[in-house]
């Protein structure tokens, strides 16, 4: 094969729709991090999609420069294709056997390389398909599928993938089943999308998706109908009692019921099966965190039960800070947890931990604030407090934690001139408060200005607004 060029190799090879020509790691911070959504922090399926899982993976080997080990994914996940897909092994192999030929190229291996385009080419003649494989429901469906196993901003395209399956094959229980999902996670964003339909349309045509009965559960809960989302629950518990995706969500559901201990009982099911997920001891931390918050709230019931529980939650929280030091609000709720035990230097260590990761506006002021309450509340230390608040207010989010710690600097600062007029260190709090709800009044003003303005205005073509962006 000494006539195959590289460069003529790579042309041909950029044309297959595979995980080397999606872009899935596109200005990811680095691998670690899509690795750890990918294997982790996404629920998904489970054994109906182990072939997607595998090419996933092996993209991922890849990446980290290990083909020999990418080889032995995509041999797995051809094997189960051949399984799974019977009738249907050539078509459903076409990403499995782009993928092929990529690590093949990258491995100075062109014969084969070759030897996997051919394959995929012969098949697309076989079904009267265009090279590219637009045409073909089932990759449209696959691209979907391992984009909702990407997460996060992939969302919307596995969206498209799974609407553009449909319009092939509108009655198909796997794409609907796609669908769905992807509907569910895009409730938020973009606005004005409801899942409810696409989510009992998938359930008509897969009854046995247990998964999907979930999400329509949660979501369900989320428009004040919880009973029926329970006994939906309850169902899909029953028919699939080991899967983790369904135990998982599940657990969300029952977290945000109240049902703490039912939702314990899912996540450590769950973690029986995946014993090393920083994601589940965190979930099941942040459940214990609640527990003890709620009986700090009685007066006298249960304080017994105080020690056990925290010292649960910390192992829990421990065990996902060790698997994941990048997870956020982790450190900081042991924190809390420390501070609710009196264990005031385990508290202030894993507070300055929190501190010294890198952390969005928001969840800097959050910190600011929980930092400042155990400082104020728990170290009687009012300096420290004030401090942290007044550096959580002057970030630039409008959030319920900043009117927190507006509230709190009025107040100290109210008490300590009622004890001293010319307290220096009130005079300034108050005068930083005022600088800043000036700030606020003043943008709030300029905004109506601008909308004023701008009613004055004739409305812009198209082709301005595209010039202005």
């Amino acid at each position: 094969m000494s006539e195959i060029t590289k460069n003529s190799l790579e042309s041909s090879l950029r044309q297959l729709k595979c995980h080397f020509t999606w872009n899935l790691i596109e200005r990811e911070n680095s691998v670690d991090d899509f690795e750890d959504r990918v294997c982790n922090q996404i629920e998904f399926q489970n054994s109906e999609f182990k072939a997607t899982t595998y090419n996933i993976l092996a993209y991922i080997k890849h990446l980290r420069g290990q083909n020999k080990a990418a080889l032995e994914y995509l041999q797995q996940a051809e094997e189960l294709i051949q399984l799974e897909h019977t009738d249907q092994a050539e078509i459903r192999s076409l990403v499995t056997w782009g993928n092929y030929a990529w690590v093949y190229y990258h491995m100075d291996r062109l014969s084969e390389a070759h030897s996997y385009l051919d394959k995929v080419k012969q098949v697309c003649q076989k079904f009267s398909s265009p090279y590219r494989i637009n045409n073909s429901p089932e990759i449209d469906c696959e691209e979907g599928w391992t984009r909702l196993k990407c997460g996060g901003k992939f969302n919307e395209r596995a969206k498209v993938c799974f609407e553009k399956a449909l319009e092939k094959k509108p009655k198909n229980p796997e794409f609907s089943s796609g669908l769905a999902i992807a509907s569910y996670r895009l409730d938020k964003w973009p606005p004005n999308q409801n899942p409810i339909n696409p989510l009992r349309q998938a359930i008509r045509l897969n009854p046995d998706n247990q998964y999907v009965k979930v999400l329509l559960a949660l979501k369900l809960q989320e428009l004040n109908e919880e009973g029926e989302g329970e006994n939906i629950v309850e169902e899909a518990l029953e028919k699939a009692p080991h899967a983790t995706d369904v135990l998982r969500s599940a657990a969300k559901f029952y977290r945000k019921k109240g049902a703490l201990d039912k939702a314990i009982e899912m996540l450590g099911k769950t973690l029986e099966c995946m014993p090393n997920n920083a994601y589940l001891h965190y979930y099941t931390g942040c459940c214990y965190r609640a527990k003890v918050l709620q009986i700090q709230c009685e007066r006298y019931e249960n304080k017994d039960k105080l020690p056990e529980l925290i010292e649960q939650g910390v192992d829990h929280l421990k065990q996902a800070d060790e698997l994941n030091v990048n997870l956020s609000n982790v450190c900081s709720y042991l924190a809390c947890l420390y501070a609710h035990a009196n264990q005031y230097e385990e508290a202030d260590h894993y507070f300055q931990k929190e501190f010294s990761k890198e952390l969005n506006p928001v969840l800097k002021q959050r910190l600011h604030l929980r930092y400042g309450n155990f400082q104020l509340y728990q170290m009687r230390c009012e300096e420290k407090a004030i401090h942290h608040f007044m550096e959580g207010v002057k970030i630039n989010q409008g959030t319920k934690e900043k009117e927190k710690m507006k509230n709190k600097l009025q107040r100290i600062a109210k008490m300590r001139l009622s004890q001293n007029e010319a307290d220096s260190e009130a005079l300034r709090i108050l005068r930083v408060l005022d600088e800043l709800n000036g700030e606020m009044q003043q943008a709030v003003e300029d905004s109506k200005r601008c909308l004023g303005s701008a009613s004055l205005l004739p409305s812009a073509s198209i082709a301005e607004i595209g010039d202005g962006e």
